[in-house]
């Protein structure tokens, strides 16, 4: 976080870790709270950190208060400060994250608390004061939708973080914008008049990942008919955008990091080395800190990407902003409807909805809404589950086959409302149920739900992420 001035938080309780600043009733300034970390037992007892940002990780390398404890994971913890309070939040540690011998996967703590971690005790102390950090003079930067005070504090670190060459992670659920995030980068940096290229990493066959990041040379392996650049190349003098990053699998993670760190590729089946002049931007829904520690991501390449790290909102987080995107959404539906209009109960129940799908999930039920304003349903919530129809009991059949009717059906309405709760996203709905992807693709195909999980082709969205593959993430 860039920290502008340092200030006294008069009349302030430590319960409060942010809040914003307002005049004449409009947000001026996010303001975060100083906090104190000091270790008080374990190897580094005596170690102490003061710091003002929304959150503060910890662990042996490569955290905010790195520990020499080696029953610490790398990354082990966090803390995040939020309106609400003071959340901690393990990262998959081996060790696991305990207060007041209580483990702690997710939770919020008081202030004064002691964190144990490994052989290692850490007090956590809010101060008195505060930092206080600008918010965009305006509600859009390049096709990005947010008057509220989270976006537009997003919006000034995008133009700060811009103004390098610095690579830059960003954080967020499907559907919440992460690629619009990664245009904005490039369009407010001096590259904006050069290529922006994006690898949708979810999208490409494992065998394919080397070939289109490094590109090959005529007759390199069987069918190479002609020699193809890669997308660093591709994004030679402007930005290389890699989405879902956390899909790569370990063995092209290496090749990317020696690229990312030098800026040199050498194409499949070429010894020539090639400099490209490119801007790194990736983006993940996963939390990569988690898998960094259960081993499926690398440490060094989580290091090198996260030189400077954006979090997207979900959309449930800034409601305040749905006024906006809305009108936004009937303004674009205006080139193919003369009139487009919401059911009027629709802005009320919006403000009721999760939306787990994000900004895409609400873009979709403006539209559905304009096209079916008479629907029960309104364009926006799912029919109301039929009664007394699961779990019927038929006997004029064998037991065995009864039972595996029922089986199906629990399959098959499970598998169906996980597949739309993440958008026909295959790689997301299966860490959310915690199977393997295998698995969902079996269930697919032995249910008949084929024809609900097609490829669909990749389109652009400036306020949201681009469509994805039922495959994909």
């Amino acid at each position: 976080m860039s920290v502008l001035n340092s200030l006294p938080v008069p009349g302030q309780d430590l319960e409060s870790p942010t809040w914003v600043t307002s005049f004449q009733g409009l947000p001026r300034s996010v303001n975060v709270r100083r906090c104190r970390l000091e270790v008080v037992a374990g190897v580094d007892a005596g170690k102490v950190i003061e710091l003002a940002q929304p959150t503060i990780m910890i662990g042996r390398a490569g955290a905010d208060l790195n520990l020499n404890d080696p029953k610490v994971s790398g990354l082990h913890c966090e803390l995040r400060l939020q309106p609400d309070g003071y959340r901690i939040r393990d990262l998959g540690s081996t060790n696991g994250t305990h207060v007041k011998g209580v483990r702690i996967v997710d939770g919020f703590i008081a202030p004064g608390s002691t964190i144990q971690i490994g052989k290692s005790a850490i007090t956590f102390d809010p101060l008195d004061d505060a930092v206080s950090v600008p918010l965009w003079h305006e509600n859009r930067l390049h096709g990005l939708i947010g008057g509220s005070a989270a976006m537009r504090h997003m919006f000034d670190l995008i133009n700060r973080f811009a103004q390098s060459d610095a690579t830059v992670l960003i954080q967020g659920e499907t559907g919440a914008g992460k690629e619009g995030v990664a245009d904005a980068i490039h369009q407010c940096s001096p590259r904006r008049e050069g290529p922006f290229v994006v690898l949708d990493c979810s999208a490409i066959p494992e065998q394919l990942f080397e070939d289109q990041i490094f590109g090959h040379e005529h007759g390199a392996f069987t069918g190479a008919g002609k020699a193809t650049i890669g997308v660093f190349e591709a994004a030679h003098g402007g930005t290389l955008f890699l989405d879902e990053i956390g899909e790569l699998p370990l063995d092209v993670q290496s090749k990317l990091l020696r690229a990312v760190e030098t800026r040199k590729i050498r194409r499949i089946g070429s010894t020539k080395v090639i400099a490209c002049d490119v801007r790194i931007v990736a983006a993940t829904n996963r939390d990569l800190a988690a898998e960094v520690n259960r081993g499926t991501f690398r440490s060094d390449l989580f290091y090198r990407l996260s030189v400077a790290k954006l979090s997207v909102p979900a959309l449930r987080e800034r409601r305040e902003d749905l006024a906006l995107l809305i009108e936004h959404f009937l303004r674009q539906l205006h080139s193919t409807h003369s009139d487009p209009r919401l059911p009027e109960d629709f802005m009320s129940r919006a403000q009721r909805h999760t939306w787990p799908g994000n900004v895409r999930e609400l873009r979709n039920a403006v539209e559905r809404a304009v096209l079916l304003p008479n629907h029960p349903t309104g364009g926006l919530e799912a029919p109301p589950k039929k009664e007394g129809t699961f779990g019927d009991v038929d006997i004029d059949v064998p037991f065995k086959t009864a039972k595996q009717q029922l089986v199906d059906e629990f399959d098959r309405r499970y598998l169906s409302a996980l597949l739309e709760a993440h958008d026909n996203n295959i790689s997301a709905a299966a860490r959310a149920a915690g199977i393997e992807r295998m698995s969902i693709y079996k269930m697919i195909r032995r249910l008949g739900l084929d024809d609900g999980a097609k490829r669909r082709a990749p389109t652009g969205d400036p306020d949201g992420d681009s469509e994805e593959s039922t495959d994909h993430r």
